[in-house]
């Protein structure tokens, strides 16, 4: 008996050892779109003197481009973001790209200890006139979204003239207002449900929030509804890190490892070098995207900055049933104000 259990056990491991390693190294695909004209694909292209690891869908490749900067930092969209963007694709080209140091763009021996949003603001530039040119369009639409705003407030500013127009969607503004908003919400969700202990952490960090030295706990922020009401994000990318095509387990690998070597640093330049203080004028039409009880990045401090800025056209809109992610949480909604916004143009 001993030895047909450890037979059992002997084959057991080797069969789950078979199916990590598949997961580890499988190869990686976005799924076709049948569509005649249509593109999907998925590529490594250097970009700016490195890999960049772009996804790029659309039922018609003639569509209009819509580039999407994605947040974190270090965070790409990539493992999950096709399921929320199917309507789109009938009217645009989407393109999404692992920022420098992130997900499939990170590159275990590449040297990120100089990385800076400066930098990211020069890829994301080079990246537009790679997809310009490939596709033969003089302009194309950008969409940033959380830290994604900070690069892409930077880039409409400094070359408008390459975009139709800009949509922040959790619009970063001025990081210590925007934390405050966050402690304020989460400390009174805390004091309703009673939960002593989170009020409790959360006042013994109040000081440092005021300071500017740390964050609202995104955690805390999580638990209270201050990033997402309809939809589970971390599930998505628990879900898109296992079962989808477009990321593999090393792929898992490199986008923690990312996390880790670049987070930290880009989020503390972000917060000494507020994005209200570097730009405020542009000269292209520019809309902030905001869900209502969005805490990650709040709509008072969005709407302050907006307030601020110049712009020969802008709008502010607030999604009313959303946190921090309002294309994804009321997706259909958010597909026909883009499809309705854009024909002005």
């Amino acid at each position: 008996m001993r030895r047909i259990m450890t037979k059992i056990f002997k084959f057991s491991l080797i069969i789950t050892l078979f199916f990590v390693l598949l997961w580890v190294f499988f190869p990686t695909w976005t799924p076709p779109i049948n569509s005649e004209h249509g593109i999907s694909t998925m590529e490594q292209v250097e970009i700016n003197g490195t890999g960049h690891e772009i996804m790029i869908r659309g039922e018609d490749s003639s569509n209009p481009i819509l580039i999407f900067v994605h947040g974190g930092p270090a965070c790409s969209e990539i493992p999950y973001v096709r399921k929320y963007q199917k309507d789109l694709e009938k009217q645009f080209t989407i393109v999404h790209y692992d920022q420098r140091g992130s997900g499939k763009s990170y590159h275990f021996f590449e040297d990120y200890s100089n990385l800076t949003t400066d930098l990211l603001v020069e890829d994301l530039l080079a990246l537009t006139d790679y997809i310009s040119e490939r596709f033969n369009q003089e302009k194309v639409l950008l969409i940033g979204h959380s830290f994604g705003t900070y690069i892409g407030m930077r880039v409409v500013a400094e070359a408008p003239e390459k975009y139709y127009a800009y949509i922040g969607i959790g619009q970063v503004a001025n990081t210590v207002q925007s934390e405050l908003d966050s402690l304020e919400f989460t400390m009174k969700q805390a004091n309703l449900e009673g939960n002593s202990d989170d009020v409790e952490r959360l006042m013994q960090l109040q000081q440092l929030i005021e300071l500017g030295e740390v964050q609202t706990p995104r955690k805390l922020v999580r638990k209270y509804g201050g990033a997402a009401r309809l939809i589970n994000d971390n599930r998505d990318y628990l879900i898109g890190f296992l079962l989808s095509s477009e990321y593999n387990g090393m792929d898992v690998i490199r986008y923690l490892r990312g996390i880790f070597v670049t987070q930290e640093t880009l989020l503390n330049e972000e917060a000494q070098h507020n994005i209200s203080d570097i730009v405020n004028q542009v000269d292209l039409p520019v809309y902030f995207v905001m869900g209502k009880f969005d805490y990650m990045t709040s709509v008072n401090a969005a709407k302050n900055y907006y307030d601020s800025l110049e712009a020969p056209v802008k709008e502010f809109i607030v999604f009313e049933e959303s946190a921090h992610y309002p294309q994804f949480e009321e997706k259909e909604k958010f597909t026909v104000w883009l499809n309705k916004t854009f024909n002005k143009w």
